[in-house]
């Protein structure tokens, strides 16, 4: 064999071992980020968990396009987990939590479910629930802070990841003042979930989003406002809010 020959061998052995080796690195990253996922989601392989669906204000059987689209970026996240996802309407998931993952979606009007996951999990978040035109319509008080929406300016939402014990999977709650910032939320959990695995572990955790300019932007520009995971999982003090969750009375 030549010195060109032998050249040629060895750079096309090189170039293959290159490559298998980067092949190698790049599945055993892939691997590592989808097991990190489906840790924080509480979704392993082939698991099963639940989309909790709530119903359009006015009409009886129908989701709200925007709630139809939070619910495409968690079936995309799901599928992307491996698992497999149940929908079920917000008046019939009688059930527990804990033992499968369940992504809940919308307020405590449209959502019966919400509305015993904020009796239940966040005992501490109140919202008005009045439909009676009103600076306070639709606004949350968690502890002594109030938001208030502002319809296509400023409107808020609250994304929590919520366990009952170490092994028990996780709920998650996306619960909006409008349903544009349910999408957000979930579009935002989509996006972040490594950053949020880093910084809570899969501890729970209560944040609250604003989603701002939303007539312009969509659901697109989110800002997180701060973790109220405290403020939201306090009990309410005697004298408190009523069990309709209305701020402001």
């Amino acid at each position: 064999m030549t010195d060109d020959m032998r050249d040629i061998v060895l750079g096309v052995i090189a170039a293959g071992l290159s490559g298998a080796l980067g092949w190698l690195a790049r599945t055993h990253l892939w691997r590592r980020r989808l097991r990190r996922k489906q840790a924080f989601f509480g979704l392993p392989h082939n698991s099963e968990c639940l989309l909790v669906v709530n119903r359009y204000a006015g009409a009886e059987g129908s989701v709200h396009r925007y709630d139809a689209f939070a619910l495409l970026e968690l079936s995309a996240l799901i599928k992307d987990c491996g698992a497999h996802a149940q929908i079920v309407a917000h008046d019939t998931a009688q059930q527990g939590f804990g033992e499968r993952t369940e992504f809940c979606v919308g307020g405590p009007v449209s959502n019966q479910r919400m509305a015993a996951h904020l009796r239940t999990l966040l005992p501490g978040v109140r919202v008005n629930t009045a439909q009676e035109p009103g600076p306070d319509q639709g606004a949350f008080q968690i502890g002594s802070e109030r938001y208030r929406l502002e319809p296509g300016t400023a409107e808020y939402v609250l994304l929590a990841r919520l366990t009952g014990g170490q092994d028990a999977r996780p709920v998650f709650v996306f619960c909006g003042q409008r349903a544009i910032t349910n999408q957000a939320a979930t579009r935002y959990v989509a996006r972040n979930h490594e950053k949020l695995l880093r910084k809570h572990g899969r501890k729970s955790f209560c944040l609250l989003l604003k989603v701002l300019n939303s007539q312009a932007y969509g659901p697109d520009v989110v800002e997180v406002v701060g973790d109220v995971t405290r403020e939201a999982q306090a009990p309410v003090p005697a004298g408190g809010a009523p069990a309709s969750h209305r701020a402001g009375d």
